[in-house]
C-alpha cells in the first residue's frame, strides 16, 4: 500500500512526462515561430497545474508543505523572469532564427531538469552534513541580490561566456545554421552549428542561476519533495514565459529591485535561522509584496518606448 507521498510523486511524474511529451510533440510538428498568444496559454497552463498540484499538497500533507511549495514556487518562477533576459540576450548575440528557439528552450529545460535535481540534492546533503554551510549559503543569497540591485543597464557579455570558449577550444563552429541541426558536416569534419552554441550557452547560464536559485528554495524548506517539484514546475513554464513575456521584458524595468531584495530576504532568514524564526506563511506574505510592488512601480513608472528593444526572433 503506497503512502500519501508516494502517490504524490506519481501524480507529479505523471503530469510532467504527459505535458513534456506535449510540448515536445508539438516542438516537432513544425518549424513555426511561437506566438505570444499560444505561450500565454502554455505559461497559463504551467501555472495552473502548479496550482493544481498545490492543492494536493494540502490535501494530503497539511497547510504547511502546501505554503511552502507556493512560495517556493513563486520565488523560482520569479528569479526565471529574470533569466529570460539572458536568453533573449544569447538569441539576439547569436541571431537564432524565431522558428528554432522552441528546439533550444525545449533542450535546455531538459537539461536544467536534470541539473536541478543534482544541485537539490548536494545541497540537501551538504545542510544536513554540514550545518554551517547553512550561513554560507545565506551570505551568497545577499551577495548575489546586492550584485543584481547593481545590474541596471548591463548587458551580459556573450562573447566572454567560459562555455562558449570552452566549447569553441573542443570543437570548430560554423557560421551558418544548417535547419534545426545541432551539428553538422563542413569540408568532410563534424563541426557545431551556432543552435549548439545557443544552447551550450543557455544550458550554462541556467547553471549559474540554478547555484542563486536553489539556495533560495532551501532557505524555505529542506524537505527534497517539495524543492524539486516546486522548482521543476518553474522551470516547465520558462520557455513559454519566455515568448510570452520577452517583447514586453523592458517594461518591467524595476523587477530586477523586487528579486534582488527577494534574494537577501532569503539571505537573511538562511543566515539568521538559528536565531531568528521566519514561519513560513509570513515569508509567502514578503517575498509576494516585493514582487508585487516592485511589478507595480514598473508599471506605475513605465520607461521611454524608444528604450525598449524588440522581441524574440526580430
Amino acid at each position: 500500500m503506497l503512502d500519501p507521498r508516494s502517490w504524490l510523486w506519481i501524480g507529479f511524474g505523471v503530469v510532467v512526462a504527459a505535458v513534456l511529451a506535449l510540448d515536445l510533440g508539438l516542438g516537432r510538428r513544425g518549424a513555426r515561430p511561437t506566438s505570444v498568444g499560444s505561450a500565454l496559454k502554455w505559461s497559463g497552463l504551467w501555472v495552473g497545474l502548479a496550482l493544481v498540484f498545490n492543492v494536493g499538497v494540502y490535501i494530503w500533507q497539511g497547510p504547511e508543505p502546501a505554503t511552502e511549495f507556493l512560495t517556493g514556487f513563486l520565488i523560482e518562477k520569479s528569479l526565471a523572469i529574470d533569466n529570460i533576459f539572458v536568453f533573449l540576450v544569447v538569441f539576439r548575440y547569436l541571431q537564432v532564427p524565431a522558428d528554432l528557439q522552441h528546439k533550444v528552450l525545449v533542450w535546455g529545460v531538459l537539461g536544467a531538469l536534470a541539473f536541478r535535481a543534482l544541485f537539490i540534492a548536494a545541497g540537501i546533503a551538504m545542510l544536513e552534513r554540514f550545518h554551517w554551510t547553512i550561513y554560507v549559503f545565506g551570505v551568497l543569497l545577499i551577495v548575489t541580490g546586492w550584485k543584481i540591485a547593481l545590474q541596471k543597464g548591463r548587458q551580459p557579455q556573450i562573447e566572454r561566456n567560459p562555455a562558449l570558449r570552452a566549447l569553441r577550444r573542443v570543437v570548430p563552429i560554423a557560421d551558418a545554421y544548417d535547419g534545426g541541426r545541432f551539428v553538422t558536416r563542413s569540408q568532410g569534419r563534424r563541426v557545431a552549428t551556432p543552435l549548439l552554441v545557443a544552447l551550450v550557452v543557455i544550458e550554462a547560464s541556467d547553471i549559474v542561476f540554478a547555484i542563486d536559485s536553489i539556495p533560495a528554495i532551501l532557505a524555505i524548506t529542506r524537505d527534497p519533495f517539495i524543492v524539486y517539484t516546486s522548482n521543476v514546475f518553474a522551470v516547465l513554464g520558462l520557455r513559454a514565459l519566455y515568448f510570452a513575456l520577452a517583447g514586453v521584458m523592458e517594461r518591467f524595468h524595476h523587477l530586477h529591485y523586487g528579486l534582488a531584495a527577494v534574494l537577501v530576504f532569503v539571505g537573511l532568514k538562511m543566515a539568521l535561522m538559528d536565531v531568528v524564526k521566519v514561519p513560513v506563511s509570513v515569508s509567502l506574505l514578503v517575498v509576494a509584496a516585493i514582487l508585487g510592488v516592485s511589478i507595480t512601480a514598473s508599471l506605475l513608472r513605465p520607461v521611454a518606448p524608444e528604450q525598449h528593444t524588440a522581441g524574440p526572433g526580430t
